[in-house]
């Protein structure tokens, strides 16, 4: 996991601000493609504008074939797994992005 952010909106605001800490955390170099689904915030004019600027190559996912995007789904299968699942609802917002947060850290660092 490269970037991410939280909101309770799936909305281009939120897919912006996610492109920018991918970003902010990798050097641009060559030939970058970037894989999404054909939800209308990754097909915004907006989120395609910005990907032109950062000279970013846009794929996208058949309609209706989630295996397209196995890796991101088998990602969110285990977060949802083996992060969240057994945790109470959390409190707020904070809260959450907190838990995601020291997952994404494990996932990324110490996870075999």
């Amino acid at each position: 996991v490269i970037g991410y952010s939280f909101s309770k909106k799936m909305d281009t605001d939120l897919v912006l601000k996610t492109l920018e800490s991918a970003v902010k955390n990798r050097t641009i170099t060559g030939d970058l493609i970037i894989h999404t689904d054909l939800g209308s915030q990754y097909t915004s004019d907006d989120y395609n504008q910005r990907l032109t600027e950062l000279h970013i190559r846009h794929s996208y996912s058949r309609k209706g074939c989630p295996y397209d995007n196995a890796p991101i789904e088998s990602f969110f299968h285990l977060l949802k797994t083996e992060c969240l699942n057994g945790f109470p609802q959390c409190k707020d917002i904070g809260e959450f992005k907190e838990i995601t947060k020291n997952y994404v850290d494990w996932f990324n660092n110490r996870r075999i």
